[in-house]
């Protein structure tokens, strides 16, 4: 049963491959996921592009495990040789846009979770959301859809882990800021230029070190990604703007890291948040759950990248098949082997628990 519905995942993953589901405009892949879940005669949920359902035995008094992954996919960059949209397998590689993030472990959850569906006598319930817009943390993803979910009391996250567990993830706090001065012409002297005074900004972002660190995740990371000023050669601008990625370990939340910024900015600075809601996660490595995987020989390890995971209040696990290394690449890829072994494991590592 479990080789057939490997085998059956896998030609699903060919077919969404070959469906264009960029963030936002998945109503097609919504439609190959609806009907896996008729052709195994299970019930499921559809709000806009998420597609969610539950365990045939489903039962109010026990807690539930959410299995979640993404079929949204960002578009496929210029250097790409092969068609993004065209599925093949070459020297054991399934090739195409979103195979590695995430439709390997997609695919892999879903024959994970039909595995399970009408066992009787679990401990846990389950509930398996498909959600769309991940890639570009989109209002109408999975977190549009929580308030749905009933008695979740963690999450496995389908993220290409090479099948080890992630069991903290950082957050995501973008900052624009906007570096204040005196307009001039460039003939004249000016000691209040914009950009000679964003010069000290951004030099505090290279070197401020956040006084919590965290074993899994590190340090809390800032980085200037993107300036801008000016408009004309001969005019000193009235102002230089920054974009600021910030990285937030699980010591902090995204409140306080902003809280500190704004402390330690001059007034000359505004400093303003695109979002709060991209918080850092975590999972304690005493979780059954965890155990369950260590048990099975995996290794825990802090992932700087981030996921639907952000979303989630309740602690959660990002786990499966592939290699964060190869999303968003030219010719993507993962290995069949890949998602073979990630049914196996997810499997396993649940069943070490219910």
């Amino acid at each position: 049963m479990v080789q057939e519905l490997t085998d059956q995942a896998i030609e699903l993953l060919h077919k969404l491959i070959e469906t264009s589901s960029f963030s936002s405009e998945e109503e097609e892949t919504a439609q190959l996921i609806e009907a896996w879940f008729i052709k195994h005669d299970i019930p499921f949920n559809r709000e806009n592009n998420n597609i969610w359902a539950y365990n045939k035995y489903f039962d109010e008094a026990k807690p539930t495990i959410l299995l979640n992954s993404h079929h949204d996919t960002v578009k496929p960059n210029g250097n790409y040789t092969n068609d993004p949209f065209k599925a093949f397998i070459e020297d054991g590689k399934l090739y195409g846009l979103g195979s590695n993030d995430a439709g390997g472990c997609l695919v892999s959850l879903i024959a994970t979770f039909t595995h399970f569906y009408d066992k009787k006598d679990l401990k846990y319930n389950f509930v398996i959301v498909a959600s769309a817009e991940e890639e570009n943390s989109g209002p109408l993803g999975l977190k549009s859809v929580l308030k749905h979910l009933k008695n979740v009391e963690f999450g496995i996250v389908g993220e290409p882990t090479l099948m080890q567990l992630a069991i903290a993830e950082k957050g995501l706090l973008v900052l624009d800021v906007s570096v204040k001065g005196t307009a001039s012409h460039a003939a004249h002297p000016n000691d209040d230029n914009a950009i000679y005074n964003a010069l000290e900004v951004i030099r505090w972002f290279e070197n401020y070190e956040f006084e919590k660190s965290s074993e899994a995740l590190g340090k809390v990371k800032m980085t200037v990604t993107q300036i801008s000023a000016g408009n004309q050669h001969n005019v000193v601008p009235s102002h230089c703007d920054l974009v600021v990625d910030i990285r937030v370990n699980d010591r902090y939340r995204n409140e306080e890291i902003l809280k500190i910024v704004k402390k330690t900015m001059p007034d000359n600075v505004e400093v303003k948040p695109r979002s709060l809601h991209l918080g850092s996660s975590s999972i304690p490595e005493d979780h059954p759950i965890v155990k369950s995987g260590i048990a099975l020989g995996r290794t825990t390890y802090g992932s700087p990248t981030l996921s639907d995971q952000s979303v989630l209040s309740c602690p959660s696990l990002k786990l499966g098949p592939g290699d964060s290394t190869r999303s968003h690449s030219a010719n993507e890829f993962i290995y069949v082997d890949e998602i073979k072994e990630g049914v196996e494991l997810y499997i396993k590592i649940l069943e070490g628990i219910v």
